[in-house]
């Protein structure tokens, strides 16, 4: 009895044994599965990622093994209702936010790679369901999303007319002083919110929004440079732009 009713157009080139819940074709999904998600681990892992190789691989495995799994017990009960995959959508999403974190900085870290694992989680899900055709769509895009979008990304964020940044000063009298400099620079101050958990350091650091609103300053400098400018002010202790 073949589980999938539209037979997709790339189970179709590859032969019948693909629509139906067999052996080989178990053995195909788990090893294409395998593949699938190692080399999205593997991107992952050379960025020094805290979810890499073996994450991605047990995510994507899991998902496509719940996804088999539910397709036997329709057809054995006759019973349409995909309860593993259900659950096992739930504890990705779960796994996906407890792998993010909140830096002393107040930076949110992890964000893309959690999407990355529920991505690669839906991605055993269609494997597993015999979708091959949406699969290598979903690769390819997530490969790429994760490859060569973040230079992309990184310079429309440098193009931003908005930026946050984690400051550092020696003192808190300086802040009147840093916040002077940043008008006479030509821009504004959206927001201020001092870091208690560097309160024992010595320093007084601060989360700040900025906005440009200087066209010159627009048109001719990136954030990185901003921030190298006024790193080298002497009251600054450690400047960098906050990244989510």
């Amino acid at each position: 009895m073949a589980y999938i009713n539209n037979v997709d157009p790339i189970a179709g080139l590859l032969g019948d044994w693909t629509t139906y819940l067999s052996p080989v074709n178990i053995i195909f999904q788990l090893l294409l599965s395998l593949v699938l998600s190692a080399v999205i681990g593997c991107e992952r892992a050379t960025k020094r990622h805290s979810a890499g190789l073996r994450t991605f691989i047990l995510l994507s495995l899991s998902c496509t093994i719940a996804m088999m799994l539910d397709n036997y017990l329709c057809m054995a009960t006759g019973n349409n209702r995909y309860f593993l995959s259900a659950a096992s959508i739930i504890a990705l999403s779960i796994i996906c936010v407890n792998s993010m974190l909140v830096s002393s900085r107040s930076q949110i870290k992890g964000l893309t790679t959690a999407a990355a694992m529920w991505t690669c989680g839906m991605l055993g899900l269609t494997i597993g369901a015999g979708f091959y055709t949406a699969t290598l769509v979903i690769f390819v895009v997530l490969l790429l999303t994760l490859t060569v979008f973040p230079s992309f990304e990184t310079y429309l964020k440098d193009r931003s007319n908005h930026f946050e940044i984690h400051l550092e000063l020696t003192e808190s009298k300086y802040l009147q002083d840093f916040v002077t400099t940043i008008r006479k620079l030509g821009m504004r101050i959206d927001d201020i919110e001092l870091n208690n958990a560097y309160a024992n350091s010595g320093l007084s650091v601060y989360t700040i929004a900025i906005s440009i609103g200087n066209d010159e300053v627009k048109k001719y400098k990136t954030h990185a440079e901003l921030i190298e400018a006024l790193g080298t002010l002497k009251y600054v202790y450690h400047i960098e732009e906050m990244r989510f």
